[in-house]
């Protein structure tokens, strides 16, 4: 962790309401005149769209699975290398995962490959990571130790499954057995290495539906916000302003000593609310340091 340099990792699936978090974090740092590197987690994966592909086809011949999720789907030493050289130089090499046809027409690049590694402007006051893999251990990489604000973002796993079936079989044309099939494939490397990640965040925003999800496989509609909460638990309930939330954010409630509860339609003020001070201190130290 690193005063002078610090790094702020939001680490959940896609489809978790990380858009969101983002979001809110744009808006913390535009109005803090805070400049921020951002730094993708699928920028790290190991392979592009095509050779993905064909890891993926190789990996199934010799009885393996590859997924994302998993180590041997991204290059998780260069995550580390990059975290510790920033926490200790506020410097490093990033790059950028080109998703869509109209991100290509900005980099003038196919979608599907990655841009070349760029160095990070020297000048920055933190770095901030969106993916998969922010709070990551193995035996082999300690991602999480350079976090010094580690944010979890995860829907109750029926509301996980009901939206990747819905993205993939909308915008990509699988098959709702397809996607089931992925679903299965990836569960391992999800249980082995993304849902230990949440129990070292530092704050959690999980979003639970409040309409029947039992099975999610045939479901038709993603549970909007209006029909769901978010549970907010924090790791140190000493950090919190219990207080101060409840009075801000109107229609909320603690479950639990270090649990809040929130409509979902406030997930992006909650967040505001509750990290705009924490990042404020982190730039009031650093600045203290010199």
């Amino acid at each position: 962790m690193s005063v002078a340099h610090p790094i702020i990792a939001v680490t959940g699936s896609s489809g978790a309401g990380t858009s969101t978090v983002k979001h809110a974090f744009e808006d913390i740092f535009r109005r803090g005149g805070i400049k921020p590197v951002i730094v993708e987690g699928d920028s790290f994966h190991k392979y592009d769209r095509a050779g993905m592909r064909e890891a993926v086809e190789k990996a199934n011949e010799e009885g393996k699975i590859l997924t994302h999720f998993g180590p041997d789907g991204n290059c998780l030493d260069g995550l580390e290398s990059l975290f510790q050289n920033y926490s200790e130089t506020g410097k490093g090499e990033r790059r950028f995962y080109i998703h869509s046809d109209a991100e290509g027409v900005q980099f003038n690049q196919p979608a599907g490959t990655f841009t070349s590694w760029e160095e990070i402007d020297g000048n920055t006051d933190l770095l901030f990571y969106e993916g998969l893999h922010g709070g990551a251990v193995t035996d082999d990489f300690n991602i999480a130790q350079f976090v010094d604000l580690l944010i979890g973002v995860v829907p109750v796993i029926n509301l996980e499954w009901i939206q990747k079936i819905k993205r993939d079989c909308s915008n990509r044309g699988y098959s709702s057995e397809a996607v089931v099939d992925i679903i299965l494939k990836r569960m391992p490397d999800y249980i082995n290495h993304i849902t230990p990640q949440f129990s070292r965040t530092h704050i959690n925003f999980q979003r639970v539906p409040l309409i029947d999800t039992s099975n999610p496989f045939v479901m038709r509609e993603i549970p909007t916000p209006d029909e769901s909460l978010v549970v907010i638990r924090f790791k140190e309930p000493k950090m919190a302003d219990f207080p101060y939330y409840l009075s801000m954010l109107k229609d909320s409630f603690m479950s639990r000593p270090n649990n809040l509860v929130v409509p979902a339609v406030k997930m992006g003020l909650a967040i505001e609310v509750i990290l705009a001070p924490v990042i404020e201190e982190m730039m009031t130290k650093k600045r203290q340091r010199g």
